[in-house]
């Protein structure tokens, strides 16, 4: 196969002449591993206005907060203990 003269690459079976074809899936491979590691999101969680903010903030944390007590609950980590030295009732009286 004839080398070709002109200024544009010519595709070679799949791959460009002169290994453009390497160099570019290899920044393509950094550019997308360096935008999936980022911190952070690319749209916020919270409103850029602060009131706004502060209310699903408190939301959030109310939610949290929550979460903690049912897990003790589910877990009966909030009944009393079967060797507490008093006599506890434990129930609805």
């Amino acid at each position: 196969m004839p080398l070709r003269t002109s200024g544009a690459p010519a595709i070679v079976a799949g791959t460009f002449q002169g290994g453009c074809f390497m160099r570019r899936l290899l920044c393509a491979i950094l550019l997308a591993a360096s935008l999936t590691t980022s911190t952070g999101c690319f749209l916020p969680i919270y409103s850029a206005d602060p009131g706004r903010r502060t209310e699903q903030l408190i939301y959030t944390s109310e939610d949290l907060r929550a979460f903690v007590e049912q897990w003790e609950r589910i877990w009966f980590v909030d009944q009393p203990d079967h060797m507490t030295p008093r006599r506890v009732h434990g129930g609805v009286i």
